[in-house]
């Protein structure tokens, strides 16, 4: 009841990004939408919106309450039938200044509109059946694409091609319950094709393919939120270095002199079309220097929380101490490493055989690779790209968009749902009747419709929408 009241009540944000801006959109949607944009926006041309269609750019004045002009603006009126929300929509286009959005906003709730909360525009698109769940956390991922196949993987979310495979193994579930049941409640017209062989081999297949999915399941949450990668080294082994070579600027500041990388630095970096969020730490030793061991300390836990650990080695030293405590290190690491032996550039290799060594004794995180580069000449980053693709796709990197899952929460109903259907093959192989063959397939058949919002609490809807921004 409460949420069919919230529904009720029309709703105003600001739709476009804090800061200034040569256009700010305001956004309102509900039933009094269109009345509260005729008392607040008046044409140029007209005496009111209602004189034109729906759709349409309309030029004119937002007045306050005194026909003060706050602002020139551009209107456009969008009816229920043809909305984002399936709502009437209103959205007003003026100068992008933070004050006069504000104001323009002030002004839309003393009409009557309320603020409203952290995406509820597509959680009304969402409620008004305009998009299921799947479409609508791909939204965000939309907005928030790091990269060109992450921005490729939502987009195939947002258009459907991800729900359409979570509907059709409903619908094959579906299919294998409504044939169990006719053999249930018709026991004596011997129903055609009932063999517990074959309702089996279908379960089975069905299983194979969330399985199949479920793999894709890291590649799709990395490309949504990046690959948390630590740099570590000892100081002056070129960890700066790398990282500028990789975002392709001078973010980190290199000098000769040890110890110059005190506190962590984080960028996102696209790799291949892979986002890393890259951490370069500092440099790792053995010093008196309060500030610096603060930051070897950080770098220690950055690297025992890293997803990917790049272990940066001086291939012109000899193998120091600090080198000793890298590996020890690394040892511990839980993540994927990949050993960069850097400054290859240089004439003299003297470090990379006995690392090489050193590394195999390693119980830690898996070593995924030992790459040559130079961070002065590029040397031995298309090597580190093919690694950190093996990483990501796990040696396919022809997964499809619509088939990798975008989140933990969809993996953990997915993963659920495949066990659901071992249970029914279980209840099959112990020789079990239908009804409880049919119990298995319901459950896993209602826990897949969590994934696009047909079989999931409110509770649950309402936390997934609270991480969206105001406005969307």
């Amino acid at each position: 009841m409460q949420e069919k009241n919230l529904m009720e009540e029309t709703i105003s944000a600001i739709a476009t990004a804090p800061g200034e801006g040569g256009i700010g959109i305001i956004r309102i949607s509900g039933e009094n939408a269109i009345s509260i944009a005729n008392r607040i926006f008046r044409p140029f041309a007209a005496k009111s919106l209602n004189e034109y269609g729906f759709r349409t750019a309309v030029y004119g004045h937002v007045l306050d309450e005194q026909d003060r002009i706050i602002d020139e603006a551009i209107c456009i009126v969008m009816n229920a039938q043809n909305s984002y929300t399936c709502e009437d929509v209103v959205e007003i286009q003026c100068h992008g200044g933070s004050v006069v959005m504000r104001e323009i906003l002030a002004l839309t709730y003393r009409m009557g509109a309320r603020a409203a909360e952290p995406g509820e525009f597509t959680k009304r698109a969402f409620l008004n059946g305009r998009l299921d769940l799947s479409q609508a956390q791909a939204v965000m991922d939309v907005i928030n694409a790091k990269t060109k196949a992450s921005l490729e993987m939502a987009m195939s979310h947002l258009s459907g091609g991800f729900s359409h495979k979570i509907k059709g193994f409903r619908n094959d579930i579906l299919a294998i319950i409504a044939h169990l049941e006719a053999s249930i409640d018709f026991p004596e017209d011997d129903i055609e094709g009932m063999d517990f062989e074959d309702t089996r081999e279908r379960i089975s297949l069905l299983q194979d393919k969330l399985n199949k999915m479920l793999e894709s399941a890291n590649t799709g949450i990395i490309l949504r939120d990046g690959l948390k990668t630590a740099i570590i080294g000892k100081p002056n082994a070129g960890k700066s270095s790398i990282m500028n070579l990789l975002l392709g600027q001078e973010r980190a500041i290199v000098t000769d002199v040890p110890g110059t990388t005190r506190d962590s630095i984080e960028e996102y970096v696209n790799i291949g079309g892979i986002p890393l969020r890259l951490i370069d730490t500092a440099g790792i030793r053995d010093t008196d220097d309060i500030v610096e061991k603060i930051g070897v300390e950080k770098a220690y836990s950055y690297a025992n929380d890293a997803e990917l650990v790049l272990a940066v080695f001086d291939s012109n030293e000899s193998m120091t101490s600090e080198d000793e405590e890298i590996i020890q290190l690394m040892d511990k690491c839980p993540g994927n490493i990949i050993v960069i032996m850097n400054k290859m550039d240089l004439s003299a290799d003297v470090n990379s055989d006995i690392i090489s060594e050193k590394i195999k004794g390693c119980k830690g995180g898996k070593i995924r690779g030992i790459v040559p580069m130079s961070a002065k000449s590029g040397e031995g980053q298309e090597q580190l790209e093919q690694l950190l693709k093996d990483i990501v796709y796990g040696g396919n990197t022809k997964i499809m968009e619509s088939q990798a899952l975008c989140d933990a929460r969809q993996g953990e109903i997915l993963r659920q749902s495949a066990n659901l259907l071992g249970d029914a093959l279980n209840t099959i192989d112990i020789g079990m009747s239908e009804d409880f063959i049919v119990i298995d397939l319901r459950s896993a058949w209602e826990k897949l419709g969590e994934i696009t919002g047909e079989t999931i609490e409110d509770d649950i809807v309402d936390q997934i929408f609270s991480n969206f921004c105001i406005g969307k």
